[in-house]
């Protein structure tokens, strides 16, 4: 499945703001692959902190060979062990292994996130072991398909922000401004800037300050 969106939030975002306007025109249609089962999605992230995503989706691919689903059942089933014969860390185990057992133990209420609103749900998420504000935020663009994720703490899109509009640092105050002009489709907005961020338009540079050389 990929991230749905179409001609409302693409003209709304073009009449909004002119640069965005020429990247989306520059770039087309962004298509980024979404996981809708909300279990597999927050495993899939732990999984994918601080290592590459060729590392995420060898360990990824591993996991589901062996266990077929990736669930509650086939978690536990495993255990943390057999999880890092996969190739995960001994700690990401262990929180993938206490998310399952919440879930098993009615102590988390996984399904009633979808209910939540976007900064309640990021709350509920971010209190699970091995998951921080960014994972959650992720968690709701790319699982929820939330349509107004703007992760701050994301450093691509802060990269994006910079490429697009000459910005040599982008600040909280900033950052919210762009939030404000982007909403209520920020999670678009967030798809073209990634796009940016990875090179997608030849030529466009970011403006950052050079570090000094020691």
């Amino acid at each position: 499945m990929r991230f749905e969106y179409g001609t409302k939030e693409i003209e709304y975002l073009k009449q909004k703001d002119e640069k965005m306007r020429a990247v989306i025109e520059a770039v087309g249609l962004v298509e980024r692959e979404i996981d809708p089962d909300l279990f597999s999605s927050v495993v899939h992230h732990i999984i994918g902190q601080q290592i590459s995503t060729k590392a995420q989706a060898t360990i990824w691919k591993r996991m589901r060979d062996d266990l077929g689903m990736v669930n509650m059942e086939t978690i536990l089933e495993a255990g943390e062990e057999k999880l890092q014969s996969f190739g995960i860390t001994f700690r990401k185990a262990g929180y993938i292994t206490d998310f399952a057992m919440k879930i098993r133990s009615n102590e988390f209420d996984l399904e009633g996130i979808w209910e939540k609103s976007d900064q309640q749900a990021i709350e509920e998420l971010a209190s699970l072991k091995g998951i921080g504000v960014w994972t959650a935020e992720m968690i709701l663009l790319f699982c929820m398909q939330r349509p107004n994720v703007f992760s701050f703490d994301d450093l691509a899109i802060q990269r994006g922000l910079r490429m697009v509009y000459h910005h040599r640092k982008i600040d909280r105050k900033l950052f919210e401004k762009y939030r404000r002009r982007f909403s209520p489709y920020c999670s678009v907005a967030s798809l073209y800037l990634w796009a940016v961020a990875g090179g997608a338009i030849e030529g466009m540079k970011d403006y950052a300050p050079k570090k000094k050389s020691r």
